[in-house]
């Protein structure tokens, strides 16, 4: 996989402010996703349909008014956006097929209206099923799942850094495009908000094609997180 070194010149200290300023935007945004899911039936703010980046990018129109955001989204939304987000993989935009799309872009994903104007995404996924040719993809998440229904809400995911499901990181970079245990800022169904490794297989010895993303299933015991409410 190329990529270039997007990160360069940045000091451990600032590194460490960024993710201080990430991690407490997740947690305001964290509740506000709860006080809208409190007014919404327990709902989470997920759009569902069948446009698949909108169930972790959509969450923002549906609450941003209840962190005190009215007006349209745009790059200037300052608690949707990480100070640390720069860079992201091509290919989060174009044909994963194409060799093109297997390098890194100095932007911001917070500049991107397909993301909404955020720098993180919502643990959104569908809990369906898909048959591809090469085996099944499930997106374990929250849409369509009551917030009082999770089982586990100190363990399942709730806004992510949008680094975090392909999994790369802003705050701790590899040469490698996307990689296993890359650390990333979260935030859990039950408030609490961590700076974790995100498990990704990279052997697909058992998740078959689903192995491109990891939300795509739940890591193995001990990396104290789920992607599913179950």
């Amino acid at each position: 996989m190329r990529s270039g070194k997007c990160w360069e010149g940045i000091s451990a200290a600032r590194r460490k402010a960024q993710r201080m300023t990430c991690v407490n935007n997740l947690r305001q945004i964290s509740l506000g996703v709860r006080m809208y899911s409190d007014d919404s039936n327990d709902a989470p703010p997920s759009p569902g349909g069948s446009n698949i980046p909108s169930l972790y990018s959509g969450y923002k129109a549906l609450m941003k008014s209840y962190v005190g955001f009215n007006a349209p989204s745009s790059p200037q939304d300052r608690l949707f956006a990480c100070p640390a987000d720069t860079f992201y993989p091509k290919f989060v935009f174009a044909d994963v097929g194409s060799s093109s799309a297997w390098r890194y872009v100095r932007e911001s994903l917070r500049d991107q209206p397909f993301l909404d104007y955020s720098s993180y995404a919502f643990n959104g996924g569908d809990n369906a099923t898909e048959i591809h040719k090469n085996g099944e993809i499930t997106r374990p998440g929250l849409t369509g799942v009551k917030m009082t229904s999770v089982k586990n809400p100190s363990l399942t995911l709730l806004v992510t850094e949008g680094s975090a499901p392909a999994p790369w990181s802003w705050h701790e970079p590899s040469a490698r495009l996307i990689f296993d245990d890359a650390q990333n800022g979260v935030s859990y169904v039950d408030g609490h908000v961590n700076y974790i490794k995100i498990y990704r297989d990279d052997q697909g010895s058992t998740n078959g094609p689903s192995r491109f993303y990891a939300s795509f299933y739940d890591p193995p015991p001990g990396y104290g997180y789920l992607w599913s409410p179950n």
